[in-house]
């Protein structure tokens, strides 16, 4: 797979097109897989493509399982604490070439609701990005993730 060329700029993620999703594995027996239905965020592609840099909000109260029981759950203190933790925002720290395509390293924090950030961690995230999308449907240039 080849990364789609995207002209030097900052780009917004659009929600439409684009996904926030993950699998867990429950119990150690099956998959779970879910989504957060509200995010926002902004890819900047620098005219070196290694000094780009990406933003993501995403709203904790927003996930999907399809399970509104486990939804609830999740939501709790037991969890996520979405009340005193509603967001969790991604910020990229590096861009690796990775063959023809790119890494993207993220830092994440769920922030809180009464301090300036809470507790941080970090991973890697792979993913494609589609070619730009300009002005669609009368909107901003975007592209998909």
């Amino acid at each position: 797979m080849t990364t789609p060329q995207i002209p030097a700029g900052t780009w917004t993620i659009d929600p439409s097109h684009s996904e926030v999703g993950f699998s867990v594995r429950h119990l150690m027996v099956s998959k779970v897989k879910g989504t957060f239905d509200t995010f926002s965020g902004t890819i900047t592609i620098g005219t070196d493509p290694l000094q780009s840099s990406v933003h993501a909000d995403v709203d904790l109260a927003s996930i999907n399982t399809r399970d509104a029981n486990r939804d609830n759950h999740l939501r709790s203190a037991d969890f996520f604490e979405v009340e005193a933790h509603p967001m969790l925002t991604f910020r990229s720290t590096a861009v690796k070439e990775n063959g023809d395509d790119f890494v993207v390293n993220f830092g994440f924090q769920f922030s809180s609701a009464s301090t300036a950030g809470g507790d941080g961690m970090s991973l890697v995230l792979e993913g494609s990005a589609s070619a730009p999308l300009h002005g669609l449907m009368g909107g901003d240039d975007a592209v998909a993730l």
